[in-house]
């Protein structure tokens, strides 16, 4: 009984571990957290370390009014962020 329980402790240890791997795979930004259109990176704003990117210029000064609410938006939906480049951050 006991080689029994260490099996299946084993097998749901396994499958944790697996499952756990499996949605860690990322999640990249495709559309904007503001209008939730098609993503232009040539607009983006740098925030806690992290580069979003929008579909237009006002949605870039939109995110700047409230950026913590589209950060939710973003990590509800499951995107893994771009690490924003090191260096000074962009006007």
């Amino acid at each position: 009984m006991k080689k029994f329980n260490a099996i299946i402790l084993a097998l749901a240890l396994t499958a944790f571990v697996a499952g756990g791997l499996w949605a860690a795979d990322p999640k990249p930004q495709t559309t904007c957290p503001v209008l939730a259109g098609n993503i232009d990176k040539n607009v983006y704003a740098d925030y806690k370390g992290k580069r979003i990117y929008f579909c237009c210029k006002g949605c870039d000064a939109e995110f700047e009014k409230d950026p913590e609410k589209y950060m939710k938006k973003l990590k509800e939906e499951g995107v893994t962020l771009e690490p924003a480049p090191a260096g000074p951050a962009k006007k």
